[in-house]
């Protein structure tokens, strides 16, 4: 214990234990940052995704806004070439 205590007080052990602490913590930084980017990546896919079926039912909502009412009128769109 004695000799524990001795090599702590020492300087150059004081500022190896620094050294190892601020490696280890930019470590853990660098670390996070990469985790946090992987997980901004998904989110940013995940919009993109969104955004994409988004536009998909707006145009298939538009066209059912546009869909002939009954079969009259889907013979008159057929007469008139509008279809």
């Amino acid at each position: 214990m004695g000799a524990l205590v001795a090599l702590l007080a020492s300087h150059w052990a004081r500022r190896l234990i620094i050294g190892a602490a601020l490696i280890g913590a930019i470590l853990l930084f660098l670390i996070n940052l990469r985790r946090a980017g992987e997980t901004a990546g998904r989110h940013a896919e995940r919009l993109k995704q969104m955004e994409r079926q988004n536009d998909i039912q707006r145009r298939m909502l538009e066209a059912a806004s546009t869909r002939p009412r009954d079969r009259d009128d889907l013979a008159d769109r057929l007469r008139g070439g509008r279809f």
